[in-house]
């Protein structure tokens, strides 16, 4: 996928724009950055945080929760 059209936003015009057209923005972003892009790279952090994600959840520190609930939890959180 390739975006054929850029539009330059600014915070202001961010500020002004109704909830739903601040949703159809970001869904619009988020399908951008879901493509696969082989020359983007992994911050150098990223795999560690990883690492100690998978460390903590081996020594059964961290709660495992499924995707559907997460995304419910975390809209109930930010609206």
């Amino acid at each position: 996928m390739s975006i054929k059209f850029f539009i330059m936003v600014t915070t202001l015009q961010v500020e002004q724009m109704s909830r739903t057209e601040k949703l159809q923005v970001m869904e619009t972003l988020w399908a951008a950055l879901s493509v696969p892009d082989s020359e983007m790279e992994s911050p150098a952090w990223h795999a560690d945080a990883l690492r100690e994600t998978e460390d903590r959840a081996s020594r059964g520190e961290e709660r495992m929760v499924d995707w559907d609930v997460a995304k419910r939890a975390l809209r109930n959180r930010f609206e």
